[in-house]
């Protein structure tokens, strides 16, 4: 591994001085190697909490989107089993008349329409009746005209994967992704399956649905949809992240074609607020958690609990940003500031 990059370093030593965060773990690199792997802090501010290790689990939050929901899409586009332009009314025989014509393709680049939230489990008695309280929702703008970030959009469609496979969508995940590129450490639930020693990442100690516990996932909509989810979920370490960034510096392999990468890494929504690609939030020219030096062919996605993975497919450089900014609370908006230093810190030291 090589020497140790300084200024970024220094950079989420200050943030841990400024209570960003109780614990971070950062990874910068490419293809060929690991450039920087750095840890620093605790799970947790309480007394003799565990120091965050490379093996230390983080809740994913919204990466999960990638991890997860958009990794098993791409397999299904593969195998035929699932094309861009199917539309709901394929998979749903109640769909509303305005939202029949909904396809994959507005859900994976966020231009369906649907609301970017919904308390689902303030609405539904029951996770088996969230689908049919999203489509019956209310479309916040006409399909296709506009781009809004919707969680809604994500757990329809990881829902329709699992009715054509007849499988919950962590185990898609876990037999499509995370086994094939050694990611055994990252899944869904982990407080189920977790081995004594490990140590998890604290988040928010009060959620809008109620305690936070650390390895339940933090997303409300996701905890009442028992933790497997499209829109959230997944808990990764850094050891893991580091295997999937690498996968994705290397264009996709070998998960998916490069033909298929490309298509996923072009931008759907130009002019728009956001830019986004099929499920990946891409940098510039919109404002975006890049920063400033990625240009405009970064790809990646951020987690509200205070995850970040971003790529540039050119050079392949990677960062790796994983905190628990949420940790006691939510009102913390430090990191994103910070996370553009760090970017900008990765990028002026390694692509000069």
């Amino acid at each position: 591994m090589a020497s140790s990059l300084s200024h970024a370093e220094a950079l989420l030593q200050q943030g841990l001085r400024d209570r960003v965060y109780s614990g971070a773990a950062l990874a910068i690199g490419n293809p060929d190697q690991v450039l920087v792997a750095r840890t620093i802090g605790h799970v947790s501010y309480e007394e003799n909490a565990a120091p965050i290790t490379s093996s230390t689990l983080f809740d994913m939050a919204s990466i999960s989107k990638i991890l997860g929901t958009t990794f098993c899409a791409f397999h299904m586009i593969e195998d035929g089993s699932l094309c861009l332009q199917d539309s709901l009314a394929d998979f749903f025989s109640d769909v509303p008349e305005d939202k029949r014509d909904i396809t994959i393709y507005h859900l994976m680049t966020h231009t369906s329409g649907l609301p970017a939230e919904l308390f689902l489990w303030k609405l539904c008695q029951t996770p088996d009746q969230v689908v049919s309280a999203i489509l019956n929702a209310p479309l916040d703008f006409a399909i296709g005209s506009n781009i809004q970030y919707s969680c809604m959009g994500y757990i329809l469609l990881g829902k329709i994967m699992e009715m054509i496979s007849g499988r919950r969508l962590d185990q898609l995940a876990k037999e499509w992704t995370f086994d094939p590129l050694g990611m055994h450490a990252t899944g869904y639930r982990p407080v189920s399956d977790c081995r004594p020693d490990c140590s998890i990442a604290y988040t928010e100690t009060m959620t809008l649905s109620g305690p936070g516990v650390p390895g339940v996932v933090h997303d409300e909509n996701a905890r009442f949809l028992n933790g497997i989810s499209g829109n959230a979920g997944v808990f990764s370490n850094l050891e893991d992240m580091i295997l999937f960034s690498r996968m994705l510096a290397q264009k996709g392999k070998p998960l998916i074609s490069r033909r298929l990468m490309e298509l996923a890494c072009r931008n759907y929504t130009p002019g728009l607020d956001e830019n986004r690609g099929l499920g990946f939030q891409l940098s510039g020219p919109a404002p975006t958690f890049f920063g400033d030096l990625f240009g405009n062919d970064g790809i990646g996605h951020t987690g509200y609990t205070g995850t970040s993975l971003a790529v540039d497919p050119h050079s392949g450089l990677y960062v790796v940003l994983l905190t628990n900014r949420v940790y006691p609370t939510r009102d913390n908006a430090g990191l994103t500031r910070l996370r553009h230093q760090i970017h900008n810190a990765a990028v002026a030291e390694f692509l000069r």
